[in-house]
Order: structure tokens, then sequence, then C-alpha cells
């Protein structure tokens, strides 16, 4: 159900859409299994020209974005969510760090990190996860410091949710110079978090396997990473000092998610459908409405995201923020709806591996905690009764902890 979109813009589609059920579909168990990154997936996004979506076009890109076409962007990560969610995630880290270049970085730095993606296929992650809070058994509390010093910066301590940590050559990192938690958990002001572009083959810097033990998206591989004095140069100081905050930016991103969301709920809807053919069980009224109800919500993902997106795509910026948390939540509540009513109509035997909707119902309820939906629905009711609210994060209480012990 895919509309209002060009020829060209639909070929993009068609291409990663025969990308995703002839290769990357065969895959996704595999990488599940052995919870690795999909490599071979992106070497053949690579070959098939792209793994640069939201490249400016003059750089070689495709040239995808919010003031352009954003639209054809989500469409495609929701063909990539359709056969494997965590592949879909490490993508999205992916075209996201291109969009921040391109919207913040400079002519020098364009030049020389956008041709590494054309050209080399080098792959880019954005990473912000220090939670400060502690969970039983945790030991140490997450987190970095950051020494600036005359030529650039110093970093030491912890990440984690560092997707495709161990695959990417590099990663947007937001810091905080006046303490820990990044972007999302940081306590300090909004104009002190950075945005540093971090080569990642630096021997500085080291990936804990051992961290990273989920129920799902186990391809993300997003482990703990540890930066030990590691040197970043201020050249990779990428736009102005809390840009990504004051300018919220994690608001052009929620909405992918419900792309991502999206995806996995087709995935299972289409596997239901064949299931159901097989078994002959198409005659049975009660499946007859877990699959109307499935169609209904698929329909209403796809009509929230096109609105988002045209909000986008026509300047209206605070209406597609609003918009944008709204689809970010009800797609969460569609999808994991249209996953449950997909395991209804098929029994038991649909969580029996190899069934895909098995490991579709892992990832996606694994990756619907990303933000908390109770959280995101409290900042829209804030929003509509005139109260303040974080639209990027979130957040109702800052959360206090210690300097970041040593690990």
């Amino acid at each position: 159900m895919i509309s209002n979109l060009t020829v060209n813009k639909q070929t993009l589609i068609e291409r990663i859409s025969q990308l995703a059920r002839d290769k990357f579909a065969t895959r996704a168990s595999s990488y599940d299994r052995t919870a690795s990154f999909p490599t071979e997936d992106f070497e053949d996004l690579f070959n098939a020209g792209l793994n640069a979506p939201t490249v400016p076009t003059e750089y070689g890109g495709l040239g995808l974005g919010h003031d352009s076409d954003i639209f054809t962007l989500w469409m495609m990560t929701k063909e990539l969510a359709k056969v494997d969610l965590s592949l879909a995630r490490c993508w999205e880290g992916h075209a996201n760090a291109q969009i921040l270049l391109t919207a913040m970085a400079n002519e020098s730095q364009k030049k020389c990190w956008f041709e590494g993606i054309v050209q080399r296929g080098e792959k880019w992650a954005a990473w912000s996860g220090e939670p400060q809070s502690q969970i039983p058994d945790q030991k140490v509390c997450l987190g970095t410091t950051v020494q600036v010093v005359n030529d650039g910066y110093i970093l030491d301590g912890t990440k984690v949710f560092a997707t495709s940590a161990p695959a990417v050559q590099w990663a947007v990192l937001l810091v905080n110079p006046a303490g820990a938690g990044g972007s999302r958990h940081s306590n300090g002001s909004p104009t002190s978090v950075l945005m540093l572009a971090c080569n990642l083959s630096d021997p500085s810097i080291s990936f804990d396997d051992s961290w990273w033990q989920p129920i799902g998206m186990k391809g993300t591989v997003s482990y703990l990473v540890r930066f030990k004095q590691t040197f970043i140069p201020k050249e990779n100081l990428i736009g102005y000092p809390g840009q990504y905050i004051l300018e919220e930016w994690q608001t052009r991103f929620t909405p992918q998610y419900g792309a991502a969301f999206l995806g996995s709920a087709e995935g299972a809807y289409e596997y239901t459908l064949a299931y159901i053919k097989k078994q002959e069980k198409g005659h049975d009224p009660y499946v007859q409405h877990r699959i109307a109800k499935a169609a209904i919500n698929i329909d209403t993902m796809h009509f929230w995201l096109r609105q988002v997106a045209t909000l986008w795509e026509t300047g209206q910026e605070l209406g597609a923020k609003l918009a944008g948390n709204r689809a970010r939540y009800i797609t969460e509540q569609l999808a994991t709806e249209t996953v449950n009513d997909c395991i209804h109509a098929c029994g038991a035997r649909s969580l029996i591996q190899p069934s895909p909707i098995e490991r579709i119902l892992r990832d996606l309820s694994f990756y619907v905690l990303h933000d908390n939906s109770d959280r995101v629905l409290s900042s829209i009711g804030g929003e509509i009764l005139g109260q303040s609210s974080d639209r990027a994060y979130f957040n109702t209480h800052p959360i206090h902890c210690e300097k970041p012990q040593s690990d």
C-alpha cells in the first residue's frame, strides 16, 4: 500500500525489497542465532548502490531526507524490517548518521566522510546511550567523561546499546564535557552536548560482547564500548555545541521506529496469510477476525507514516514533530497487536523455529522499548493540555548519578 511515489522512488523500494526477499530473509535466522552483524547484507546494499540513502546527490548518494523525500527512506526501512528487524535497526543508524552529517558537517567533513560511504562502503552509527540509573547487580556506573584539550577531546568511559559496534568504521558520539549521560540521560546543560565523529579503528577503543545478551534484536550487536584516553581531533566536532538537543533532532528519527514496527507487522502478516491458506483455515470466523484486524492495522500505520512524512516534506516542522510522536506511539500498539493476532491465527507452531514469527515476536518485544510508550503518551497528552514536555526524549524527571567509576 505504497502511494504517491514517483517511478524512481518506487524503484528504490522495489530494489531493496527484492534484496530483502532473495538474500536477507534467508540469512536472518543465522544472524539471530549467532548474534552477529549482518555483514553480507550491508555488502549487498553497497554493491546495489543503496548504502548511501541520505547522502546528498552531489556527493554521490540518493539524496533522501526530511525536506525532500523521507517517506521513501521509511519505506525502504520497512522492507528490511519485514525480513530482519535487526538489519533494519543497523541500517537506520547508518542512514541517520548520514542525515546528521548532511545537516551539520562542514564542507571538508562532508567531502571526506561521504567519499568513504559512497566509494568504499564505510558504515556509520550514532551512539548516545549512557543510562545513569543503576539496576540490581550492576557493579559500575556507565557513562563517559570528556576532557577538552587544545587540539581536540580526550574521551574515557563506556557507552552501551552501541548498535553495530564492532562492524562500523565510524560513529557519531553524543557526549557531554559537563558530565556523563550522553544526550538522552544527561543532566548537564543542553548546550554542553557535543557530537564527535570517532574513527573506531583507534586501538584505545574496545568492545565488550558479554554485555549484549538480549531476548531479541541480537543481530544489532549493540555492545558495550570502552574508551580509554581516546583522542578525537577538534576537526571532528560536528555542528555547534548543543545543536542536537536544541534543534530536537531526535524528533526527526522517532517516526522511523514506526516504519520498522510496520515492517515487522507486515512480515508476520504475510507469513500468516500463507499459513492460513496452506492449513485451509480461511473459513474459521475467528481467523477471519484476526486477519482483518491485522490488515486494517497495517493500513493505519501506513496512513500515519505518510501523514508525518508529508508534514516534514512540506516544511511543517512543528506539526511533523507532534504527529511523529503520535505515529511512534500508535505504530507500536498496532504492530504489537498485529503480531499477536497473527500468532493466534496460526497457533503455537508459529512460535517454533524456523517460523519467522518466533523471531519477529522476540525482536519487536525488545525494540519497542527503545522509548517508553507510557512516557511517549504522557508527552503527547502534555502537549495537548498546553504543558511543557520533552518532545525528543519524553523525560519527566532528571536522573542523577555519581561520576562513572572505572571498570
